[in-house]
């Protein structure tokens, strides 16, 4: 048996097409059903639903042999025994600083200052900004993070962003972007030992409709 760690939400939306390019369909939609285990269309394939955040636990620790996980929660997470194949190019989106409209971030840096940021991204944050050589002092949030400069709780944010429209929607500005996010394949290295030949065939039909996908995207920019 082959298990499958996904999240619910735009991660396993985005990772439908993948699958059934591997021949591979969901039997149910968790959106609809109480299910945390979900049997699908092979009988050696089941898929566990998971908290994003805890993708990567399970599959370190074998509670899944592969899953899908976006960049963000693996830079956080910094497990071992995860082996890291595909960039699948789903669930894109970009880690940025935002700030409330009014605050002048560039001069602040420019100066010296010590910002408060609020964010979940911790690790990642902290890396950026010591690269940059500007002093923060973190504020671990979990949601609701435009929140902290309207309440004056920090001077920015580090966070995920997408449209932009919350952002706009808060009074709040992009001000740098970090880093483009996207959601990688993960696999258990000890599940890849044991069970190779489903494993490496599931990575190597994720990998062709990877490629098919990009094909795709770029003929229709080009056109």
């Amino acid at each position: 048996m082959i298990t499958l760690a996904l999240s619910k939400g735009r991660i396993f939306d985005d990772s439908l097409p993948l699958l059934k390019a591997a021949g591979i369909e969901v039997l149910e939609d968790p959106e609809k059903s109480r299910k945390l285990i979900i049997g699908t269309s092979r009988p050696d394939v089941r898929v566990v639903l998971v908290r994003a955040t805890d993708v990567p636990t399970y599959v370190q620790y074998g509670g899944a042999d592969l899953g899908v996980a976006g960049l963000d929660v693996l830079l956080e997470h910094e497990g071992a025994g995860l082996y890291r194949p595909l960039d699948l190019h789903i669930a894109r989106c970009r880690m940025s600083v935002a700030t409330h409209r009014d605050f002048d971030y560039a001069a602040a840096v420019k100066q010296g200052s010590r910002i408060r940021v609020a964010t979940k991204y911790t690790q990642t944050a902290r890396q950026h900004f010591a690269a940059k050589g500007v002093h923060v002092d973190l504020i671990k949030l979990y949601g609701s993070m435009e929140l902290a400069p309207l309440t004056g709780l920090a001077d920015a944010i580090v966070d995920l962003v997408s449209t932009g429209s919350t952002l706009k929607a808060n009074h709040l500005v992009e001000v740098e972007k970090i880093m483009d996010i996207s959601s990688r394949l993960v696999v258990n290295q000890a599940a890849l030992k044991l069970k190779r030949e489903p494993i490496r065939a599931l990575i190597d039909a994720f990998a062709r409709a990877v490629d098919a996908g990009r094909a795709t995207r770029f003929a229709q920019a080009a056109s």
